[in-house]
């Protein structure tokens, strides 16, 4: 396994795609009291985050940055729309793997003085924060352990 495959796919816990596996539109759209934000909003966030990294796709990032949606403004209304974040997340995760499997384009500048492989190492990081708060919220509306 690479680095790259560790950091995106099934390193250090359980692969993303059975940690994400086994939830309803309704599971993943409760807001529990006092919390900020619902299993949708947390998945969300972050394949939008992780598309516009693996696209290298810095005026995305700059008006994400400036303040723009960062959550969505509502909740998903069928299955479907959170059977496809999850493959949307999942194919940007083998993406990121790709972009790291080229030692020459890892160390391309791909913002001021940022090389691709620091962009893709703060992805990790990122989305690994926001897994473990969907881990969190999957525990606190009784949906852990997955299945498998």
């Amino acid at each position: 396994m690479s680095q790259w495959e560790h950091l995106f796919i099934d390193g250090e816990f359980m692969s993303r795609a059975r940690l994400l596996s086994g939830l309803t539109v309704e599971q993943v759209s409760v807001r529990p009291p006092g919390l900020p934000h619902t299993i949708y909003e947390e998945l969300w966030h972050t394949t939008k985050w992780q598309s516009i990294v693996v696209q290298c796709d810095e005026p995305a990032a700059a008006a994400w940055i400036d303040g723009g949606q960062d959550f969505p403004s509502e909740a998903p209304g069928k299955e479907r729309m959170w059977e496809d974040l999850v493959s949307e997340f999942l194919a940007g995760s083998e993406t990121a793997v790709e972009l790291g499997r080229s030692p020459e384009a890892l160390m391309e500048e791909v913002g001021p003085g940022v090389t691709l492989a620091e962009r893709l190492e703060s992805l990790a990081v990122h989305n690994a924060y926001h897994l473990g708060k969907i881990v969190a919220l999957r525990q606190v509306i009784d949906a852990w352990p997955p299945p498998g």
